[in-house]
């Protein structure tokens, strides 16, 4: 699922995954190989003209990581229009915070196998 994203996209997510935030480091080395719940992700995975920093396709669930910018006020109109779109796609998007990951991610774990478990449940009773 790309929702028609563009070439350039790709070039943008391929660089984005040159080059990881210590946040996306760490929070990749317990995502990878489906290691959470059997669910795969993908890192920095294009969809329609945005770039989440992981993605499981077969959840339709993006996790998104905050650095220091996405404070600012225009960056948080930005993101809330971001995850608004991606919702309108049936894609469940969860952010934390870059220190959140960092410093306390057994809770980040916690919180990302709750929501990978209540998508599963969700799916299950459609």
């Amino acid at each position: 699922m790309h929702l028609g994203a563009k070439p350039s996209l790709f070039r943008n997510a391929y660089e984005l995954r040159k080059n990881p935030t210590e946040a996306e480091e760490i929070l990749w080395s317990y995502l990878r190989d489906r290691q959470i719940e059997g669910v795969k992700f993908r890192r920095q995975h294009p969809l329609k003209k945005y770039v989440p920093d992981f993605f499981a396709n077969e959840l339709k669930f993006a996790i998104e990581l905050d650095g220091g910018y996405h404070n600012d006020k225009v960056q948080k109109f930005y993101d809330k229009d971001r995850e608004e779109i991606i919702a309108s796609y049936q894609i469940v998007v969860l952010r934390f915070k870059n220190e959140e990951v960092i410093f306390n991610i057994e809770n980040v774990l916690s919180m990302i196998r709750d929501k990978i478990k209540d998508i599963k449940s969700f799916k299950k009773k459609k």
